[in-house]
């Protein structure tokens, strides 16, 4: 039998001193054998045999090859982002005896709640994926790795209004909770391991769900039900100069754009945010461009409406996308082919773009092909209804909007 124990800095309990009594096996990483009492594994009574845990699949093959009782010691609670999973996909099935979660602890060091926080993993992953959460999430706890620690997530978030709390070695005597700037993050070295906890300077009202989630994408209530889905209607964003994109085009791009958590999506001549809110609303990173400074605050205004977080970069497309990071999705709303060649050149996996000129729809086409992406359109034309005296109703067009949208193909250039 196979018993996973988590540690956590706290005295072992005793289910966990009696699988240890019994185990022919000890798996653990150097500090978690180190921690153990000199009584827990009698080794030299018993002949326990100790396997320090480094890389992963030679430790499974060791549990998976041994006869006996074993022990695997763990961090925290093993079944969050712990070695339980990885015991499972190999078919090996384990009693966990989990101790308190680092996450748990590091949200307890700050004084915080955190069912409404967002958690992710960083740790032998790509770090962009949980950038991204950080940057759409007021309230998000990362788990580290090395070349993925608080330094290098603080300096991906230059831009964004964030601060840190870094719990380095929790439960240990080397305990140390530090609340700091992100440029007095990224200057500095952390000793690992560590949770970092992202948080918002403001993080606006707070959260009553009945349902743990990250909190700005829909407050407390079920998804999307306040506001009746998405492809919301225009009446639910402040544009008084007219400049918003309609909300047959938004379905078509929503869908083609697929925002997601984890994502970050740039929305280019954005006017009031619409495109730019739907996308956050989805748990999508957004940077919002805007040449325009009147509609840089309509677009703060209409995300705050909304309650999502949306960066918004003031300036004129090409030049304005230089110095911001990579996307994984843009949407072109204004501009033409100079900016759809300039966003393809940053290699997004998806692209789209609105037009309302006849002429700009050959030329974005043949920019988005040219730089290898594989490229489709439609003509959107819709008519909506429109009250007449009586109780009857006409049909009123709106505007005919060409909507192009590319993928990035293999043989795209890198």
């Amino acid at each position: 039998m196979i018993t996973v124990v988590g540690m956590d800095g706290s005295p072992l309990g005793p289910l966990a001193e009696s699988a240890l009594a019994s185990a022919t096996l000890v798996v653990g990483g150097r500090r978690h054998l180190a921690a153990l009492p000199v009584s827990a594994v009698p080794a030299a009574v018993a002949g326990v045999r100790t396997v320090v845990l480094g890389e992963l699949a030679p430790a499974l093959d060791v549990l998976a090859a041994h006869d006996g009782d074993a022990v695997v010691l763990a961090s925290g609670d093993p079944g969050f982002f712990g070695i339980v999973r990885a015991l499972r996909e190999r078919g090996l099935a384990a009693v966990v005896l989990p101790a308190v979660s680092s996450v748990a602890l590091a949200f307890a060091r700050a004084g915080l709640p955190w069912d409404d926080a967002a958690v992710v993993s960083a740790h032998g992953r790509d770090l962009r994926p949980a950038v991204n959460v950080c940057r759409a999430s007021p309230k998000v706890a990362v788990l580290t790795g090395p070349s993925a620690g608080p330094a290098e997530i603080a300096a991906a978030l230059a831009g964004w209004d964030r601060r840190l709390v870094v719990c380095e070695r929790l439960g240990s005597d080397a305990e140390r909770v530090t609340a700091c700037s992100l440029a007095s993050a990224a200057a500095r070295t952390w000793a690992d391991p560590n949770v970092t906890l992202v948080l918002a300077s403001d993080p606006g009202p707070g959260h009553r769900a009945w349902l743990s989630r990250p909190r700005p994408t829909w407050g407390g209530e079920l998804p999307f039900t306040r506001h009746g889905g998405w492809a919301l209607g225009e009446e639910e964003f402040d544009s008084r100069d007219a400049v918003i994109t309609k909300a047959e085009v938004r379905a078509l791009a929503l869908a083609r754009l697929a925002p997601a958590p984890g994502m970050l999506v740039w929305d280019v001549g954005a006017g009031s945010g619409s495109v730019a809110v739907e996308c956050a609303r989805f748990g999508a990173a957004v940077v919002a461009v805007e040449r325009d400074e009147q509609r840089c605050q309509r677009i703060k205004d209409n995300a705050a409406r909304h309650a999502v977080d949306v960066r918004v970069q003031h300036g004129e497309a090409p030049q304005a996308l230089d110095g911001l990071p990579a996307p994984d999705a843009v949407f072109v709303g204004g501009g033409g082919p100079a900016v759809a060649q300039a966003v393809a050149a940053r290699r997004p996996a998806r692209i789209v773009v609105a037009l309302a000129a006849i002429e700009r729809a050959g030329a974005v086409h043949s920019a988005l092909t040219n730089a290898g992406y594989a490229v489709d359109g439609a003509l959107l034309q819709a008519s909506r209804f429109a009250p007449l005296p009586g109780d009857v109703h006409r049909l009123a067009a709106t505007n005919p909007v060409f909507v192009l949208w590319g993928t990035a193909g293999r043989g795209a250039p890198s």
